[in-house]
């Protein structure tokens, strides 16, 4: 990861959008990946943790990436980054694993039942 913009948050993001290979290219992937780096960012800006306690919590997630022997191909980059939220919100106790489950689970059920091509809602 690159080091955050210290004029903030904000800046920060701007960055990341010029940092693609060309202009048609999308930043994200996916829609969420797009709000999973803006619950960071977020997350961020309400003090819930440092950017050095951010960088040490995805630099944590990707060596334990590592470790299981996941390629470093990028693919599941955000994977990490959302594996690295979850830890520090369970950490910071703003919701603990089992919240966590329950809703993941919801997801999952509500993206079943949702026709294709129809938005997923709870």
């Amino acid at each position: 990861m690159s080091p955050v913009d210290s004029r903030g948050p904000a800046a920060s993001f701007e960055t990341l959008l010029r940092v693609r290979s060309s202009e048609s290219d999308p930043v994200f992937d996916d829609p969420w990946q797009a709000q999973t780096f803006a619950l960071a960012v977020h997350l961020h800006a309400k003090g819930v943790f440092t950017w050095p306690q951010w960088a040490a919590a995805l630099s944590n997630e990707l060596k334990a990436a590592a470790a299981r022997g996941e390629p470093d191909d990028g693919t599941n980059y955000y994977e990490h980054w959302l594996h690295a939220l979850e830890h520090l919100v369970c950490e910071r106790e703003l919701a603990d694993e089992a919240a966590l489950a329950t809703r993941k689970q919801a997801w999952i059920d509500a993206w079943r039942r949702t026709p294709h091509g129809k938005p997923v809602e709870l």
